[in-house]
């Protein structure tokens, strides 16, 4: 058995699913269910006995800790954490206690569990079957956005890349992930790291770029573009992130960091475009005109990142993993997805969403 936090989320949520697809080791998924949450992600396994999902705070330790000792888990995989940018500019509190206080409490709670975990030869301790000291894994999901930001000739962020977050949001990614390396070099928790590029892929939120530009073409709005568009990253599938993330589970070595990529550097506004021909071909507009006519170009947001790339040659070369998909293949995916899943998009898009997106784009959000 493993805990999955931020089960509910977009990469947490397709993480659990395609972990029980292809295993039958149950999950324990705790949740806080924020904005971003929904257990419609997880709709498919609602009577699936297998999955064991729990509202909570990862900064609730009573909580956490109470799970631990009831269901004894080989390995914690944590992506709860606030994780939107432009949310991290308007009210940075909720992610300094997310992803610093809560990372925090979470790992004091894990730590006192792996403590009292018995040695493979057996002896005491609060471990289940599969679950010892020397087995157990401590799995911290963090971001790209810890290196900052790069030029367009600097070379992809590799993992002994300095530190550099330009924002809330990255700097407490940044501050979670100097803790969980702290817990290891100075307890020894069996940890490991893996900073991932921007994904995209089914059920997630449609405030980030992809979807955002799918639901609002869809319905008319404009499509809002910062700056000048040229803003670039490096785009990743959530399937093929949840892959890696599974393999590093498996096979990393402690203590280490893996950086994961799609090696699909995109300029924002080449992603509008691609999206707008995708929907051309598959849900044409009424009038026959493309939904490029709807691209509106907005203000920058501050302090914006012009470029991220990411290095994933480490975890080719150490791990044997590499992305399946293509860009073109998963963007693909993604659009049809929307498509045929527009209740799950009408079912999200609650109050609290438009309100940030009149905050965000003002007088775009209808």
């Amino acid at each position: 058995m493993i805990l999955v936090t931020g089960g509910a989320g977009f990469i947490g949520s397709n993480f659990v699913l395609d972990w029980l697809a292809q295993s039958d080791e149950s999950v324990i998924n705790l949740d806080k269910l924020t904005y971003a949450g929904n257990l419609e992600n997880l709709a498919t396994l609602k009577d699936d006995p297998r999955h064991i999902f729990v509202r909570g705070d990862i900064g609730d330790a009573s909580v956490v800790g109470k799970l631990l000792a009831e269901h004894r888990p080989r390995a914690v995989v944590n992506f709860a954490a606030e994780s939107h940018v432009d949310r991290s500019i308007h009210g940075p509190e909720d992610f300094i206690q997310t992803n610093i206080v809560g990372t925090f409490h979470l790992l004091e709670a894990v730590r006192a569990y792996w403590q009292n975990l018995p040695s493979p030869a057996g002896g005491g301790g609060v471990g289940g079957e599969g679950a010892t000291k020397e087995s157990f894994r401590f799995l911290h999901v963090s971001t790209d956005e810890v290196y900052g930001s790069l030029s367009a000739q600097d070379p992809a962020f590799k993992e002994t890349n300095r530190y550099e977050p330009n924002s809330p949001y990255s700097a407490s990614k940044a501050a979670s992930d100097h803790l969980v390396r702290a817990y290891h070099h100075t307890y020894g928790l069996p940890v490991l790291t893996t900073n991932c590029s921007n994904n995209y892929g089914p059920y997630h939120f449609p405030e980030k770029l992809i979807p955002l530009m799918i639901v609002n073409a869809l319905a008319g709005k404009p499509l809002p573009v910062y700056g000048d568009g040229q803003q670039i990253r490096d785009w990743l599938y959530v399937k093929d992130h949840c892959s890696a993330i599974r393999c590093v589970l498996a096979k990393g070595k402690l203590g280490e960091v893996y950086n994961i990529g799609g090696w699909n550097e995109k300029a924002n506004l080449d992603i509008v475009h691609t999206v707008c021909a995708l929907l051309d071909e598959l849900r044409s507009r009424a009038d026959g005109k493309s939904y490029r006519e709807q691209i509106t170009f907005v203000t920058d947001r501050p302090g914006h990142d012009r470029r991220y790339a990411i290095d994933a040659h480490k975890i080719e070369r150490e791990l044997g993993w590499k992305p399946f998909e293509t860009f073109e293949s998963g963007i693909r995916k993604t659009v049809q997805w929307y498509l045929d899943n527009q209740d799950w998009v009408r079912n999200v898009q609650s109050g609290s969403y438009r309100q940030w997106m009149e905050k965000n784009y003002v007088g775009l959000a209808g």
